[in-house]
């Protein structure tokens, strides 16, 4: 697989796609969720289910005889809320906000939360209990991110639930996996 080389290319498109629509309008970064304000509240609130996600993902482990410690969860506790944030600003930056400013009415909004997190799921197919729990998350997200719109928070625990739940869920090593091509 080249995985290092997707994940790469995937996050430069994106970042060069951010940097253009940066420079032709500044404040598009706020407007998708790039922003300062309100951090603290969103990782606050999003805390004890990143802490939930990661004690059930560490007993799953344990309970699987799958739970192991490695060096590579470091790296991938650096690097996931990276590509969280990239994945969080493609589904409620682009999409969500995208369909929010066609369809805006509170009946459509639940409508789209649903459409959202159901794509986001789609997206991790076949894995089924990865489709259901994408979806269960995005739920959550969407609804942090409609409340204080701060994509920086929900990127990192993203990140820190997905590292947690690859390794000792999922039994998979996403360090592994990023670097089998070479």
């Amino acid at each position: 697989m080249m995985r290092a080389f997707y994940v790469a290319g995937i996050s430069l498109f994106w970042l060069i796609y951010i940097l253009y629509r940066f420079l032709a309008n500044r404040d598009i970064l706020t407007f998708w969720g790039f922003k300062k304000e309100f951090f603290k509240q969103t990782i606050v609130l999003l805390s004890p289910l990143v802490l939930l996600s990661i004690i059930v993902s560490i007993l799953f482990g344990h309970f699987k005889n799958s739970f192991f410690i490695t060096w590579s969860i470091i790296p991938i506790l650096i690097l996931y809320p990276v590509w969280g944030i990239i994945q969080q600003y493609l589904m409620l930056g682009i999409v969500y906000q995208g369909l929010l400013s066609i369809f805006e009415t509170k009946r459509k909004r639940l409508v789209i939360v649903f459409l959202v997190s159901f794509f986001f799921s789609l997206i991790h197919y076949p894995g089924y209990f990865l489709m259901i729990f994408t979806f269960v998350m995005e739920v959550v997200f969407i609804a942090v991110y409609w409340r204080w719109r701060n994509l920086w928070a929900i990127g990192i625990a993203h990140g820190w639930i997905a590292t947690f739940l690859l390794y000792y869920v999922l039994e998979r090593d996403p360090w592994t996996e990023l670097f089998q091509w070479f």
